[in-house]
């Protein structure tokens, strides 16, 4: 193993640390903004459950990355340089703005733009990036509909009983679904850098003639997925946690009940779906059920536009990531 290589898994692992602590917020926001646990503790549960992942679900996301976006023929050491640069870059520049945007597209267009540039777009798996970009509609959708039936179902499940005792049962709930979140969360964004760090590898020549995902990876990438979750991204937990709609226990256990039950059907499916489009579509489908004017919708629309930016944006600092390094 060469030490190029040997950097840039260790900038795969950079991503994937920032994916975590990008994305903490999505695991947290809700159970912090409810104040059912701390913002310390709250991490430290996140973190966990992210990190045994892997003990729940296979490896088909990491299979759909490593070889169902781009070409794995035409992946060399410049093409994942770029596509990290690319990932990273976005992923900074939005934390910065307190945007909840999908490390899972940024690292996707990424891919993509070091491709395009390489190879040009017959280098495209376009199966992979249509069903990919699909979900960029479906997950959110899918998230604002299972919370808002979650809470229709919740809801009117409690209707007679007396709001105090609600709170007290939901707040215990909520620590369930927030295990069940992150789960989620961990089985389906680490095994995106753990498909990125097995192409490297394959194109290297290191994992022999058949594309496999070696366990040290999928410990490392888990690892390092919850220490960046244990640092949290504080700017994005108050976007997600009080700016799209306030929440109560019994919200964030329906909103974060709704996102994990997606977040699981779209693992098993080996679909890499933004864990924090499906929480923030369930954020506003909970926040609706109360009355429309309860979700803000200005916020809401500048994390759409967010959104549609991040493939082209992330794609755009790869290619030029990928013309300067080859230029060295």
């Amino acid at each position: 193993m060469t030490l190029g290589i040997v950097l840039l898994i260790l900038l795969a692992l950079t991503f994937d640390f920032l994916n975590g602590f990008h994305d903490s917020a999505n695991s947290i926001a809700t159970v912090v903004s409810t104040r059912v646990l701390s913002p310390r503790l709250a991490v430290i549960w996140a973190a966990f459950f992210n990190f045994i992942a892997f003990l729940f679900f296979g490896l088909h996301v990491a299979n759909t990355i490593g070889k169902g976006i781009i070409d794995i023929a035409i992946i060399d050491n410049g093409v994942i340089f770029g596509t990290l640069i690319g990932a990273c870059g976005w992923n900074i520049i939005t934390w910065l703005l307190g945007l909840p945007t999908s490390s899972s597209h940024a690292l996707i267009g990424g891919m993509i733009g070091s491709a395009l540039v390489k190879a040009g777009s017959g280098s495209l798996v376009w199966k992979g990036i249509i069903r990919t970009v699909s979900f960029i509609f479906i997950s959110p959708v899918a998230g604002l509909i299972l919370g808002l039936a979650l809470g229709i179902i919740v809801y009117w499940s409690f209707r007679k009983s007396v709001p105090v005792k609600v709170d007290h049962i939901f707040r215990k709930g909520q620590l369930l679904s927030a295990a069940l979140y992150s789960l989620g969360h961990g089985g389906n964004d680490a095994q995106k850098t753990m498909g990125i760090i097995a192409s490297l590898l394959f194109s290297a020549g290191l994992l022999g003639q058949k594309f496999y995902i070696p366990f040290w990876i999928v410990l490392s990438c888990h690892a390092a997925i919850a220490l960046g979750t244990m640092f949290g991204g504080w700017r994005i937990v108050k976007t997600m946690g009080q700016k799209v709609a306030k929440l109560k226990p019994i919200d964030g256990f329906c909103a974060e009940s709704g996102a994990a039950i997606m977040l699981f059907i779209s693992s098993a499916l080996g679909v890499p779906v933004s864990t924090t489009h499906t929480i923030t579509g369930s954020i506003m489908g909970v926040g609706s059920l109360k009355r429309l004017s309860a979700v803000k919708w200005g916020v809401a629309g500048r994390i759409v536009w967010a959104w549609i930016l991040t493939i082209p944006c992330s794609a755009a600092i790869s290619a030029l990531a990928y013309i300067a390094i080859r230029k060295f």
